[in-house]
Formats: structure tokens, C-alpha cells, sequence
């Protein structure tokens, strides 16, 4: 089984952001406020000083114009920073379960439905259009971020088609035996029809072809429809994470608000998470069932 803090690697990779930082054990990621992830820290160790690392991240992004925002999973070090984060008023956003399963498992739970699915190594412009009219948030720059930040790693892109064009989109990044699903969405007027699970499978033929045997996907905890759906085909919740996002008066004056009691409680990978967050980055809105299913 891999271990959590492999799982954050993945997904970093998964989801890679324009700029890095490296920061005595975290690394700061930048893409223009462009979703959170690729604008958010990652934790990975543990600073020699930890109030003076958090001060100098929050004078990184200050200096972006935007809040220091973490992602915050089990692996996430030191192992007190979600209880600091807290106590200096950060909110959570974004309660996200982290789930895996062996794609031979995948495929044989769901059936083949004759439906066409057209698979490729980079997005076409009307896939772009599909999936940034379902989960888009920004204008035309920040679509082209967005596009750089998917085609910066070796990805496939899958989509349906009809007479009026896309009809369902879905993005499996690749990194190593593993594939990250991302970017599933369905034109408004097909949905409940199964064009998702049609992209999910050939996602997943395709790259078993190359060498990829298992799957990770990220779905809003409280996503209680897909999470069902991912479940019966054979996705286990494996991990978590949420985000910590400095408030926005922390970004104009040096005193922290008073402390909060906000701190998530997880089980089997999450739970209780705002289905949509806005908040500060071109984040999107959250999915109606595996339709709108898997988060950045």
C-alpha cells in the first residue's frame, strides 16, 4: 500500500504548478492564482524554525498578491502545523478524500456500453471548452495557465462526442505505474447517462497499455454520490487532505486574528467539506456525482 506522503507526491505531480519554492522542508507553489493546489504549500518536512518559515511564506504570497494557502494531509510535516495554522486563524477549505485502486479492479466493474471515446496526449480546443465551461473559474488568462498547467506533465485526455460537440471530458495524469483522474466533466443536457464512467474506462485501458496498473483520484469529501460511485468501482479511500487559507486581513496587517476551534475531523478519508470554495484563487465549484466528481 503506498504511504500518504506518497500519495501527496503524486498528486503534486499529478497537478504542477508554474513556480516552486523550496523552503527548509516545504516547497511554496505559484501559478498566477490559478486553482489551489498549484497555488498553495506543500509540507513535506519540517522547518528548522518553524514561525519564522510561516512568516516568510506569508511574505511570499503577500508579495503575489494572494493568501498563503497549505495543503494539509496526514503526511503533512511537522505533525502539530494543521493545530499552528488553526490557532492563527487559517480556515479549512476544501475537505477532500484521496482515493486508489488497481485499474485491473476498475475495469472489471464497469461494463464496456459501446459508446465512443476518443483518447489523446494533449487537450483539443474543445475539450478545453467542455471542461473549462463546467469547472472554469477567470477569464481567457487564466484558461491559458490553466492549459499550461495541465500539459506540463504527460497526461492522456479523453472525451465523447455528439452532433453538438463534447459531451464529457476527463484527464488521467501520469507519473510513473500511476494515473491521477482529473477533470471529469459532462455537458449539462447528457448527464446521468453514463458518459463518465464511458471516459473513466478508457482513461484507464489506455494506460494499462503503457505500463500504469493503479489509479488515484481526489473527491470532495461530502460528495456522497460520487464517492458511491467511485466505490463500486473499486476506489478505496486511502488518505485526506484539506487546505488552510490565511484570511484575508492577515494580508494587509502583521497581527494574526484570535485563534478558532475549526480543526477538520476525518473518517474514511474526510468528511463534511464545503462543496465549493471560491475563496482568494480561480478555484472552481465542486461535481454533482462522478460528473463533476474529482477536485484539484
Amino acid at each position: 500500500m503506498i504511504k500518504k506522503a506518497g500519495l501527496d507526491d503524486l498528486m503534486n505531480r499529478g497537478w504542477p504548478s508554474l513556480r516552486y519554492v523550496s523552503m527548509d522542508g516545504w516547497v511554496a507553489r505559484f501559478s498566477r492564482g490559478v486553482t489551489q493546489r498549484a497555488n498553495s504549500v506543500l509540507p513535506v518536512g519540517s522547518p528548522r524554525d518553524l514561525i519564522a518559515a510561516l512568516e516568510r511564506v506569508e511574505q511570499l504570497y503577500r508579495d503575489q498578491r494572494l493568501p498563503a494557502i497549505f495543503q494539509v494531509s496526514p503526511a503533512a510535516q511537522p505533525s502539530g502545523l494543521d493545530r499552528l495554522l488553526d490557532a492563527r486563524g487559517y480556515e479549512v477549505r476544501s475537505l477532500t478524500s484521496v482515493e486508489v485502486a488497481d485499474i485491473s479492479t476498475v475495469l472489471d466493474h464497469l461494463s464496456e456500453d459501446g459508446r465512443a471515446v476518443a483518447v489523446a496526449e494533449s487537450p483539443d480546443e474543445a475539450w478545453m471548452d467542455l471542461w473549462w465551461s463546467v469547472d472554469g473559474r477567470g477569464g481567457s488568462e487564466a484558461r491559458r495557465i490553466a492549459g499550461h498547467i495541465l500539459t506540463a506533465t504527460p497526461a492522456l485526455y479523453a472525451s465523447t462526442n455528439d452532433a453538438a460537440g463534447a459531451t464529457a471530458v476527463g484527464r488521467l495524469a501520469l507519473a510513473d505505474d500511476w494515473g491521477g483522474l482529473y477533470c471529469m466533466a459532462v455537458r449539462p443536457d447528457v448527464r446521468r447517462r453514463g458518459h463518465a464512467m464511458s471516459v473513466l474506462r478508457a482513461l484507464l485501458e489506455r494506460a494499462s497499455t503503457t505500463g500504469v496498473r493503479r489509479a488515484w483520484l481526489q473527491v470532495v469529501a461530502e460528495n456522497d454520490a460520487a464517492r458511491t460511485l467511485y466505490a463500486r468501482a473499486g476506489f478505496v479511500p486511502t488518505s485526506s487532505y484539506h487546505y488552510r487559507i490565511q484570511p484575508a486581513a492577515m494580508g494587509l496587517t502583521s497581527s494574526p486574528p484570535r485563534p478558532r476551534s475549526t480543526a477538520p475531523r476525518y473518517s474514511r478519508g474526510g468528511s463534511n467539506s464545503a462543496g465549493r470554495d471560491d475563496t482568494a484563487t480561480h478555484v472552481s465549484a465542486w461535481a454533482t456525482a462522478s460528473e463533476r466528481g474529482t477536485v484539484r
